[in-house]
């Protein structure tokens, strides 16, 4: 094994405050401020390239939304990530944005979910293949009260409609419609659901 020298330690300093950067103590309190600003809320440990994020306006988190331990949210710029409003990201949720994710408001992701809108490169034999980058087929977007079960996946280019509910273990490559139960891998729409009728005292008194 190489002896350690100047030029190993100065290089594995770089990398600990590249990859710890959000457990720094005095960036840890920058991101619960820029979080507090938004009226949202993080369980720590957070990951990613959270505070530089918010800074720059890439990462808009709105109001009410909670964030569990180990949530990930990854977004190199000039990459954005959108959630809405009163929006829970469950234990272990991550989200990695080449270009644009979008997460509504009222969603539930539970735990180990995956959002994304890139894809790792695999087609150059000539480089590894983490060095070969990623591939997108446009922005990934999850409407308004969305309900993801543990570990579903949503890849690249993938809508998934206001109001759905998809099974746990679920990959979703195509775009679910509104108002939809699906489960599988490939995500396959199950059934419609049956909404209940409204309840009287909700409704608007112009009604």
């Amino acid at each position: 094994m190489p002896a350690m020298d100047a030029r190993r330690a100065r290089l594995w300093w770089q990398k600990w405050r590249w990859y710890e950067r959000s457990s720094l103590p005095w960036n840890r309190a920058r991101i619960h401020w820029e979080l507090a600003e938004r009226e949202a809320f993080a369980r720590w440990p957070i990951h990613g390239n959270v505070l530089e994020a918010l800074r720059d306006g890439r990462l808009e988190i709105g109001a009410g939304t909670l964030l569990e331990p180990n949530v990930w949210i990854t977004a190199p710029a000039p990459a954005r990530v959108r959630i809405g409003e009163g929006t829970f990201l469950n234990i272990g949720v991550m989200v990695a944005a080449t270009a644009l994710v979008e997460i509504g408001s009222h969603c539930m992701l539970a735990n180990g979910c995956f959002v994304t809108d890139g894809n790792h490169r695999f087609d150059d034999p000539a480089r590894p293949v983490t060095w070969q980058g990623f591939t997108s087929k446009g922005p990934t977007r999850i409407g308004d009260n969305v309900w993801c079960g543990a570990n579903v996946v949503v890849t690249s280019g993938v809508t998934i409609g206001d109001r759905c509910v998809i099974g746990a273990n679920s990959v979703v490559t195509t775009g679910i419609p509104a108002g939809s139960i699906a489960a599988g891998a490939p995500a396959r729409v199950l059934r419609t659901i049956e909404f209940a009728p409204a309840c009287p005292s909700l409704r608007s008194p112009l009604h």
